[in-house]
């Protein structure tokens, strides 16, 4: 690279250019290759990062990105400019998929005019970094792949369907490369390479047999291989001492299953890059739910852990009103209710469970069981929470409250990030058939819900181009339905019935800083905002049925019944600042229905909040400022505002938690699935264990769905507890 490139790529930086131009000076008198310089000087912009000149982290940025052009022009021997040779080559090589292919030579040259490769350069370090390092394609080890191409392979795919694809995919491609829509995980590295899954979330559920158990743990595998994440609820498990086949104080529980699954995502890895991810979930009167909460303790017996898993405790409402009056609480066997009632106590919710629960806690037949304190079993999954992250929330009847697809089934847990869930249940009947020398093998097949995600980057998207990126990210989903290829035929069916998407957001904190407003400061703002996506959500998804027709299950769904968000028609027009706009919606959805049945979930996206270079998710900024030091080096990492507006951006662990839960459940009423919320105390300020129950208890009361991780800070340092997540979510 040119000393005088160099320069030219410095210019609109606030930097020392001076200092700089003088270490070019000093590195270019000296006899060493141009690869060499480049790693010298993206060291030194990397090193000169600062809270008062931010703007070395782009100059990083913007040198790694120029130093990956060079590398892959080396690698395959051509760099931008012939785009159509290009996926020729790569689809020949098996990195493409070969359905790029189906575009001809003239749709991809034009397609090719709308490449802007001036927007690898918008990059932080950070993000460039991640870009290069984790979704760039390789070929016999090497960096085959350029950023702008990326994009434009993954919309031309995103829209190879679409009557007038070239155009839809123009609209695709640049929402995408101008950060305004940022994609998870397994669509953005996927979607290009052959037989890819875009899909982020799956929840499935065991029943209580032999062929069931071990049925899912195939299926935990096959999610875990293809990249995804797993949620699994083992509920419906007989309790330990339980009958087994006759024999009284036969069964082990539900923590010998739960170490199988532990070891299997072991042992199934995401594709090689991390364990597979898996969270397990346990009803509350569930009478091995004390054990569960020890799977990853410090204390107990070590034959009863599994660190691998990530416990999820399912609560009714019943459950958090005997906790707030400190009530007794009954503790039950699965096995014996469903022997007993003929019923599954945990596909009950709401008024229904109250009901049965309440007869079943009277009777006298029931001998497995065990009474305790609400409140003291709850103080129990605080200590767990706090010493492990976990267990995560799932407060069920607030979910199935908002399931607009409850008239065919209902919702039993959250997935691994615990902001996407719908209607699951787990197949059945398993027979096996013998064919000559061939078995056969049928099951009356259940749904595992699935979902496909992406997140509004608020960092990037004005208030007036809301709709129209809504608009696009709900097509780009609904498209991406068509194109996956999900690990399981219950997968399958769940897309196939419900069509859920997952409409997120991102940079919700860069977004108020922008306007000038406070985190905790801003309800009123936050609640229209999310009101607004909500709607063009809607609308958008109500036009692609018209346009595509409606979800299978759309008829007499909640949308159907002319309830949305819990909301009838009258409420909207007596109460809402979008009234009009609503009107339009429910005359549209009462003609046409929608497209999707689930539509919005706000996922953690810790990581490609990094590449799209704003903050994550809903939440306020972990830190304006810091370095993040790993085994390959220093990163960097700033909030996008921190020249001008700083001190608009309140950190995390100083926002009061009590507001950020509101904040939360004012989002989540205008959120079809949930909001992943995580809930950081900094145990340095005296945060006593009143705090978190008085939070966790404003969390169930403000309507939030559930809770997923527990961060702490502990006293005397400034260390936080680690998390670890699914990548498809956090992505």
């Amino acid at each position: 690279m040119e000393r005088s490139e160099i320069i030219k790529i410095c210019e609109g930086l606030e930097i020392d250019l001076q200092s700089f131009e003088n270490y070019l000076d000093s590195i270019y008198s000296q006899d060493i290759s141009s690869e060499k310089i480049q790693d010298i000087l993206i060291n030194y912009a990397v090193s000169m990062t600062s809270f008062e000149e931010s703007d070395w982290t782009y100059l990083a940025g913007k040198l790694l990105m120029r130093k990956t052009q060079n590398e892959v022009l080396k690698n395959r021997g051509f760099s931008y400019g012939n785009f159509y040779e290009t996926i020729k080559k790569m689809v020949e090589l098996g990195v493409y998929d070969s359905r790029l292919k189906e575009y001809g030579e003239e749709e991809i040259r034009e397609l090719e005019k709308e490449i802007d490769i001036s927007r690898d350069m918008i990059y932080d370090y950070a993000g460039a970094n991640m870009f290069v390092n984790r979704y760039l394609l390789k070929y016999d080890g090497k960096i085959f792949e350029l950023p702008q191409e990326v994009f434009m392979c993954i919309a031309m795919l995103l829209a190879i369907n679409e009557e007038n694809r070239v155009l839809v995919a123009k609209s695709f491609y640049n929402a995408l490369s101008l950060k305004k829509i940022s994609l998870a995980t397994p669509i953005l590295a996927n979607l290009r390479v052959p037989n890819g899954n875009l899909s982020s979330c799956f929840i499935t559920a065991m029943d209580d047999n032999i062929e069931s158990i071990f049925y899912n743990i195939d299926t935990i595998a096959k999610i875990s291989k293809n990249g995804g994440g797993a949620g699994l609820n083992i509920s419906r498990i007989r309790a330990k001492n339980s009958m087994v086949n006759g024999y009284h104080n036969a069964s082990g529980g539900v923590i010998p299953w739960i170490k199988i699954i532990n070891d299997t995502a072991v042992a199934v890895n995401q594709q090689g890059r991390r364990a597979g991810a898996v969270t397990v979930a346990l009803d509350s009167w569930h009478l091995d739910i004390e054990s569960f909460l020890e799977l990853q303790t410090e204390n107990g017996d070590q034959r009863g852990k599994a660190y691998d898993i990530y416990p999820q405790v399912v609560v009714s409402d019943l459950f958090m009103e005997r906790v707030e009056k400190n009530l007794e609480w009954t503790l039950l066997d699965p096995y014996e209710i469903r022997m007993k009632y003929g019923i599954e106590l945990c596909e009950l919710y709401g008024e229904e469970f109250e009901k049965k629960y309440l007869e079943i806690e009277k009777a006298r037949d029931i001998t497995l069981k065990k009474v305790v304190k609400a409140r003291e079993l709850f103080k129990e999954i605080m200590k767990t929470q706090i010493e492990t992250g976990m267990p995560y929330i799932f407060f069920k009847d607030r979910a199935n409250l908002m399931n607009h697809n409850n008239h065919v089934g209902m919702i039993g847990n959250g997935n691994l990030c615990m902001e996407s869930f719908s209607n699951f249940s787990p197949s059945r009947d398993f027979k096996e058939d013998i064919d000559e020398n061939s078995g056969v093998r049928k099951v009356n097949l259940g749904e595992v819900h699935t979902c496909n995600l992406v997140s509004l980057n608020l960092a990037e998207i004005e208030r007036e181009e809301l709709e129209k990126n809504v608009s696009i990210a709900v097509r780009i989903l609904d498209n991406t339905i068509d194109l996956t290829k999900t690990p399981i035929k219950e997968s399958d069916k769940h897309n196939k019935n419900y069509r859920a998407i997952g409409v997120g957001t991102m940079g919700l904190a860069d977004y108020l800083a922008r306007e000038y407003m406070i985190y905790e400061d801003s309800i009123l703002e936050i609640d229209e905002l999310f009101e607004e996506i909500a709607l063009y959500s809607l609308k958008s998804s109500a036009l692609l049925a018209k346009e595509r027709g409606s979800y299978p299950m759309f008829k007499s769904s909640q949308w159907d019944r002319g309830v949305f968000f819990q909301k009838d028609e009258k409420w909207y027009l007596e109460n809402s600042k979008f009234s009009q706009k609503w009107k339009e919606v429910f005359e549209l959805v009462k003609e046409y229905g929608i497209r999707n049945g689930e539509l919005t979930a706000v996922a953690p996206n810790t990581s490609t909040s990094l590449l799209m270079g704003s903050t994550a998710s809903v939440n306020p900024t972990f830190s304006r400022f810091y370095i993040e030091k790993n085994q390959k080096g220093a990163v960097p990492r700033v909030v996008k505002y921190l020249k001008d507006r700083a001190w608009f951006y309140p950190e995390f662990k100083n926002v009061d938690p009590q507001t950020y839960v509101k904040i939360m459940g004012i989002i989540g009423k205008w959120t079809t699935q949930g909001v992943s919320m995580e809930l950081i105390f900094d145990l340095n300020k005296n945060i006593r264990a009143k705090d978190i129950y008085d939070t966790l208890m404003t969390a169930w009361k403000e309507g939030c769905k559930s809770v997923y991780y527990i961060r702490t800070i502990q006293k005397s340092t400034n260390i936080m507890n680690e998390k670890e997540e699914c990548e498809s979510c956090s992505g």
